[in-house]
């Protein structure tokens, strides 16, 4: 019996070992298939698709924030500034985080929000009938309920990345916004940042020809953050985290604007990945040194290799190469590369851009200058000054806020949907699969289910023909 097992086992996973329950449940519901080639049977939509879903305009969006540690009061803050907004309830378990962000509406004159502050008031957030949009800022584990539960409740909804952690989880998203066609974005603010912009306007006019590789990563280090329990992050969340999985958790901040630029669910799609991490170094050095070697931090076991590289190949044959590092004493790094037949560019350490006929060297500085003027997004040049002024990450967190509003408002698609959740959030899991198993490569699911083939690439938004 139990070889019996073993070989159906293999069978449907193409020898690839799952590892747990979910990857199982999320796996074989994909459209294309996820471990293996082999012809599986479609997927049935529980609703229709919300590829370019648009939505009744909302002369004002009422907005319920839940979560406000880190992130929560700085998104309050931009949406002070942004006009046809209203801030109806602040949640969170720590009161003294929700009396600091009700300061923050003092500040900009506006009315004090209705207070929330028990483990499951959430849920009461999601059922008030005066909120439109629920914007989940809390730790990862309570991305999915929230964002599910904030659907079933008839509410748009945004989440801070990655807004899951299995396929199972993507496919859960993806089926709540196609039965209750509402919206569901993940706040990838990275997509908004200056660079990331005007490349994007420039792979849209050609500049760089057909683009079939990009890279991006996050490395950033955290080891402080994650070992600090009084001013890190919520219950030690994120170095829990480490403790549980290996492979790449945090994905989203380099992969979505190469993804985007890259035309991927809408004219191509990732087909396979492979994954590779080192082991793991930084987080128990860090604990040595700072607490101690014998103490419990020391000794504790962290799963999550220092560097992990996951390099995925697209159904067009083009190539993306993810990385990510959160432990190592180096730079901040998000790469933000793009290769192209007629060029590239880079974004770290320094912005460059190399072009055709002479993409042997880097464009000299007022050649860059002039270049970077010549292709500014549109929006940069409509909110861009503003966007600095309130700042956010250097201004992409306004610019990400201040553009979705304007869509609610006007009953435009958001530009980035959940299909773009759980494509690019879904490399989480699958990379710790893939590195489980000597990096075996591991399908990605087609989370449009076919809808990429007839999608029209992200356009480059132009706010005098945008509501056109």
């Amino acid at each position: 019996m139990e070889n019996r097992r073993e070989f159906l086992r293999k069978s449907l996973f193409g020898g690839i070992a799952i590892g747990t329950a979910s990857s199982v449940a999320g796996l074989t519901q994909s459209c294309a298939g996820t471990a293996t080639k082999k012809p599986q049977s479609q997927r049935v939509r529980k609703g229709k698709s919300v590829m370019g879903l648009r939505c009744d305009p909302l002369p004002e969006v009422r907005i319920a924030f839940i979560g406000l540690g880190m992130r929560g009061p700085t998104h309050v803050d931009a949406m002070c500034n942004i006009e046809g907004t209203k801030i109806v309830a602040l949640c969170d378990v720590r009161p003294e985080c929700v009396a600091k962000t009700q300061n923050i509406l003092k500040k900009h004159n506006r009315p004090e929000a209705a207070e929330y502050t028990g483990e499951e008031d959430w849920k009461k957030v999601c059922e008030r009938d005066d909120v439109d949009l629920i914007y989940n800022v809390t730790p990862w584990d309570l991305h999915v309920p929230i964002c599910l539960y904030a659907m079933q409740q008839g509410k748009h909804t945004v989440c801070e990345v990655p807004i899951a952690f299995s396929v199972e989880d993507s496919w859960a998203l993806v089926d709540t916004a196609e039965q209750t066609q509402r919206h569901c974005m993940m706040l990838e603010n990275c997509c908004y940042d200056f660079f990331e912009l005007t490349t994007l306007n420039m792979a849209r006019q050609g500049l760089f020809g057909e683009i079939y590789h990009g890279e991006g990563a996050y490395i950033h280090d955290l080891r402080g953050l994650k070992h600090n329990k009084e001013h890190g992050y919520h219950n030690m969340w994120r170095l829990e985290h480490s403790k549980k999985h290996n492979g790449n958790p945090y994905p989203t901040h380099g992969l979505g604007p190469v993804a985007q630029i890259m035309n991927i669910n809408r004219g191509d799609r990732f087909d396979y990945l492979t994954s590779m991490s080192t082991n793991q170094y930084g987080l128990t050095l860090y604990a040595e040194d700072t607490f101690g070697k014998d103490s419990p931090e020391a000794k504790a076991a962290y799963k999550l290799g220092d560097m992990n590289n996951t390099l995925i190949r697209t159904v067009n044959g083009h190539t993306l190469l993810v990385v990510h590092d959160t432990t190592s004493p180096r730079p901040y790094d998000r790469i933000h590369k793009i290769s192209g037949t007629k060029g590239y560019a880079v974004k770290y350490p320094e912005e460059k851009v190399a072009l055709e006929p002479h993409a042997h060297g880097f464009l000299k500085p007022e050649e860059l200058k002039a270049i970077m003027a010549q292709y500014e997004h549109p929006l940069l040049k409509y909110i861009g000054e503003k966007a600095r002024a309130v700042g956010g990450h250097g201004g992409m967190d306004f610019i990400m806020n201040w553009r979705l509003i304007y869509c609610l408002r006007n009953g435009l698609p958001l530009d980035q949907d959940v299909y773009d959740a759980a494509a690019w959030t879904s490399i989480t899991e699958l990379s710790e699969i893939s590195l489980n198993n000597r990096s075996n490569s591991v399908d990605v699911p087609d989370f449009t289910c076919g809808d990429w083939k007839n999608a029209k690439p992200w356009p480059v938004i132009d706010m005098g023909t945008v509501s056109s």
